[in-house]
């Protein structure tokens, strides 16, 4: 087809039709399918499954069991516990009677709840019955993938990779052939898009065709092996992942402030580029933490479940936005590596898929036991260093520092913990310096102050209290903390307390001839606690400077506790008292005010408080640790949000939701995994009662999730990739393998692959890769035969080869490429490409985006380092359908709109790109037609044929070209110069024409 003359013609159809997709993205007309034969053997995941679920499950469900009866579970149907079904017997089944029944008080389905069921599918029912009522044990996607034979097939000569012999046979019963293979110059630009999310150079297309003309597979084999080793490669496969994640680097709820999570971003580019078995890749993000001896790298692989949204917003509940973060991993795990729709099992059980409501929150335990909470400082953090060729420096040095701190905790530790150490006060009073209300009372053998109704900022609780009479000295004051309401607070946690400063003295009693007391101010030493790695540092409560110290951050829901060890031992006078003044300056989100609600006194004159200051071992340890530290410091790092446990002393108990509330708590459940997969293998050193080891942690989960008896997590691993290449997934549903989803269109190929990936290939990305795009199935034209279309309008049988629009991030960089404009800077800090004016009104004044100018490195950048922020997605990226990346978005659903064909002609950074592009041609050559040529294989890499050719020069020639000069930021010959000439440049002025009707062509962004 030549080319439209007129200009502006033209271009308004690029407006309106340029960006078409192909037939693959519209809707297509079902086929009225010919009555079909009843199977000879009825399968119930294939046959009866999907009729309990259309006209069931809605009353009889996970969700709703009317008559408590469910058509999910086998044993609320099948004998012995079952009624419905009499295998064998259809006439005396109660289903089928429903089914057949007259009444319309007994039918089933009941009128207003559905149709009544086809014939066919009541011979369905009856046929299944009368061969016994074989109910497979778990849907499809539950049952381990099976060893599959590769079939023979007749044409021998079309495989490449064996699993074209599964595609092939699928053809063949479908009576269809497969379409001739793609060129080889069409061949390279889908492969390299595939791979590097990048077009092939002018070079590498002039080097592929001349090997290809001379052994086309040697040509094909050797452009994947280069492509697989570009850095490029993680940066394309890279942006796939994030996706999963819900990468950004806002924090999404409230002010949607800035987040410094790019370490992770760049640990994933790295990871695929690496090949890092995803096996491994999987480990490290769920429990990196956990493994033995965990590296940076290892740390920073946990901030995939960091990503979680935060709320800033004042008056916002801390802990309902933990819970919410927990939930959103419990649903991000399972919709990434098992492709489950597992969230709605928070209210209910499964509606269609055997998950039980309370199986979600043995799940969910795994996770419930992370010290994140939902505050501003994205605690805790790992101090990454921004060069990373100092990861190892700097990992060895923070296993050392761990380990000094590990001794020297469980040190102290024993000694604040030693109940026989400690005696406690007597005749306890309290008293504040504003409104806060605080009354003392006896529990057990000790006197606890506590606060009454609400708090106000800034209290300071003032205690005393007198000294057991056998205590002739004073080495250590432990002061305890508790929540307001100790028992309900372990599963409802409470705000918690931040002791900014506490004073101690001792009060003699008054001296002779004298009405006033003797005070002596006690010398605090040391603060020890009951947390190993705490938020703040707990000897912070000694700095008059600082408002930080000893603290339970931000949530309390068990007892805290801390030894205040003074300098020396301090003689006691008869009848003296104790006088401790806590003072709290800590509020959050202007309306929590964290401040002891409760706590109790005790006092020890046990001299290994005050010989532990002096300890030759442990002062020998503090030291190395200083020394540590401040070699650390001076690593330039960056605090990157990672995940880390809470110690076992500290754990949350892990409670059922009832209907989802995490206000309303049911039962106490224990970390677990359905019991429709296979079970926890447990390795853990913790055993209960009965002696059974117990796995709670996320290590143990991770391990599970890569087993080789997990059903799922490879099959959605290659059901991934292979969509990102053919456009849609041998599952077509990505995100739901369950009863709900599409079936498999090859379950065959996609059990083979599944186990090869796992098994032959180790896990290997990049090999289950070159599998894939060196098949014959892969190389196919894409090319539509009406034949193969009416039949296969989808391309679900892979008659042809894919073909489909390309990404947000593949359509900019693709022009990027074209233009010479492309940054070849890798990994580092988000970047700011030019942005429409009026977009960026973000809720955080701070927040800015300072675009670069036209000639900056930083302008040119790969698209998946532009800044990610959930409330103002990108403009292009939202335009071409990219997520905002708030929840896991398994796959992206690919629309076409005029607004797609508007950008890419008026956004500021494709108008740069054409204008680079058409000094790239003009410099190619001065011939019109080479510039043309020179622009094609640019753009389309290809050659244009000699109409498309005609079509541009009358074009280029057309008098409409010459309009007015204008002001236009061009880029100069070579990326490396990076110079910007902005001049009137009539004289460009058709390129630029030529080079903007090239980047909108249809062609241009459809793979």
């Amino acid at each position: 087809m030549r080319l439209k003359t007129h200009f502006p013609i033209w271009l308004l159809s690029c407006i309106a039709i340029g960006l078409a997709t192909c037939s693959d993205l519209m809707a297509e007309e079902s086929t009225l399918a010919t009555p079909e034969p009843l199977p000879e053997i009825v399968d119930f995941n294939e046959h009866i499954r999907p009729i309990f679920n259309q006209h069931c499950t809605a009353c009889h469900g996970g969700v709703k069991q009317a008559a408590d009866i469910s058509f999910v579970y086998k044993d609320q149907v099948l004998p012995p516990e079952g009624w419905i079904v009499e295998p064998g017997s259809p006439e005396d089944s109660i289903l089928i009677q429903r089914i057949l029944e007259d009444d319309p008080d007994l039918v089933m389905p009941p009128a207003g709840h559905g149709a009544a069921l086809p014939k066919r599918d009541i011979a369905l029912l009856t046929r299944w019955i009368e061969q016994g009522a074989i109910w497979t044990a778990s849907h499809w996607s539950l049952a381990a993938p099976k060893p599959q034979t590769v079939p023979e097939v007749s044409d021998s000569q079309w495989p490449s990779q064996p699993l074209d012999h599964f595609v092939l046979a699928k053809l063949h019963d479908a009576e269809l052939k497969p379409s001739p293979p793609a060129s080889g110059q069409r061949w390279l630009r889908r492969t390299s898009l595939d791979l590097i999310g990048l077009p092939p150079t002018l070079t590498e297309q002039e080097d592929f065709i001349t090997q290809y003309k001379q052994d086309p597979q040697a040509a094909r084999v050797a452009a994947v092996d280069r492509l697989l080793e570009s850095p490029a490669y993680g940066e394309r496969w890279g942006s796939v992942w994030l996706d999963q994640v819900r990468y950004a680097d806002s924090k999404g709820l409230g002010l949607d402030s800035r987040r410094s999570v790019w370490k992770y971003r760049d640990w994933v580019i790295d990871s695929f580029n690496q090949d890092l078995p995803y096996d491994e890749f999987t480990i490290k993000q769920l429990a990196g933490d956990l493994l033995p001896n965990p590296s940076i790298e290892d740390l920073v692989a946990t901030t995939a479940h960091r990503l979680t949204q935060s709320n800033e917003e004042g008056g916002t509940d801390d802990e309902e936005f933990r819970v919410e973060a927990v939930l959103d991993r419990v649903n991000t795990t399972w919709q990434v590596w098992l492709g489950t729709t597992f969230g709605c099992v928070q209210c209910h059980s499964h509606p269609y898929d055997p998950f039980r409501h309370e199986e979600y929150y043995q799940f969910t335990a795994f996770f419930n036991n992370t010290s994140d909470v939902d505050l501003d400082e994205d605690w805790p953090v790992a101090n990454v260093p921004l060069d990373p060729t100092q990861y190892n420096e700097a990992s060895q040095l923070d296993r050392q520092i761990q380990s000094l701190k590990d001794q020297i905790w469980q040190a102290e530790y024993k000694l604040l913990g030693d109940a026989k150490a400690w005696q406690p006060v007597e005749s306890l009073s309290a008293k504040t310096n504003n409104q806060t209300k605080v009354g003392v009372q006896r529990v057990d053998n000790h006197d606890e102050f506590h606060t009454i109704d609400t708090v106000s900022r800034n209290t300071d609780i003032t205690l005393e209290a007198s000294l057991p009479e056998s205590l002739t000295e004073l080495t250590a004051i432990r002061l305890t903390i508790l929540p307001l309401d100790p028992e309900t607070a372990i599963s409802d946690s409470e705000w918690g307390f931040v002791l900014s400063q506490i004073d101690a003295e001792l009060t003699n009693p008054k001296l002779a001839n004298s009405d006033e007391s003797e005070s002596t101010k006690l010398d605090i030493q040391q603060v020890l606690i009951d947390e190993p790695d705490p938020f703040f540092d707990p000897q912070l409560s000694l700095d008059k400077k600082s408002n930080r110290g000893f603290a339970a951050y931000s949530r309390i829901n068990r007892p805290r506790q801390a030894a205040l060890v003074l300098a020396k031992p301090q003689t006691v006078a008869a009848q003296a008292r104790l006088k401790i003044t806590l003072k709290h300056r800590v509020y959050l989100l202007a309306a929590f005010s964290l401040i002891s609600k409760r706590g109790h006194l005790a006092v020890t004159d046990d001299s290994r408080f005050t010989d532990s200051l002096t300890d030759e071992k442990l002062t020998t340890l503090r030291e190395r640790l200083r020394h540590l530290e401040n070699q650390r410091s001076k690593i330039k790092s960056v605090a990157t949000p990672v995940m880390k446990e809470l110690p076992e002393h500290l754990r949350r108990p892990t409670h059922l939701f009832e209907r989802g509330l995490f206000l309303t708590k049911g039962e106490e459940v224990c970390a677990d995994t359905p019991e429709s997969l296979p079970p926890l293998i447990l390795e853990s050193e913790n055993h209960d009662e009965n002696g059974a080891p117990i796995a709670t942690d996320r290590l143990a989960l991770a391990k599970w999730l890569v087993r080789p008896d997990n059903p799922l997590t490879a099959r959605v691993a290659v059901n991934r990739v292979w969509a990102q290449l053919f456009g849609v997934g041998l599952v077509a549903t990505e995100e739901d393998f369950g009863s709900s989803g599409d079936l498999p269109s090859h379950p065959r190929l996609l059990d083979y692959l599944a186990l090869r990936f796992q098994n032959e290939m180790g896990w290997s990305m990049k090999s289950l890769l070159r599998e894939l795009v060196l098949s014959s199935t892969y190389a196919q034209s894409s090319k539509s035969i009406p034949e193969s279309h009416q039949q296969d309008p989808r391309n679900r049988l892979l008659s042809r080869g894919p073909r489909y629009r390309l990404t947000s991030e593949m359509v900019r960089d693709q022009a990027l490429v074209a233009a010479g404009l492309l940054s070849e800077h890798h990994l580092g800090k988000p970047v700011y490409p030019p942005i429409p004016g009026g977009v960026w009104k973000p809720f955080h004044s701070g927040d800015k985006w300072n675009s670069t100018k036209p000639g900056n490195e930083q302008r040119y950048r790969r698209s998946i380092y532009t800044y990610t922020k959930r409330s103002i997605p990108y403009p292009m990226f939202a335009t071409f359908d990219a997520p905002s990346r708030e929840f896991c978005t398994p796959r992206r659903l690919r629309s076409n709109t005029p607004l797609q064909a508007l950008m890419m002609l008026n956004d500021e950074t494709f108008v740069e790109c054409a204008n680079a592009l058409a000094n790239q041609m003009k410099q190619a050559s001065d011939d019109p037609r080479e510039q043309i040529r020179n622009g094609f294989l640019r753009v389309l890499c290809r050659e244009p044929s000699s109409g498309e050719l005609d079509d541009l020069i009358e074009l280029l020639e057309t008098p409409a070209m010459e309009s007015t000069p204008e002001e236009t930021a061009v880029s100069k010959a070579t990326p490396a110069e990076r110079k910007t000439e902005t001049q009137p440049n009539t004289s460009n002025q058709p390129l630029r024409v030529i080079a903007t009707v090239l980047l909108n062509l249809d062609e241009a962004i459809m793979k």
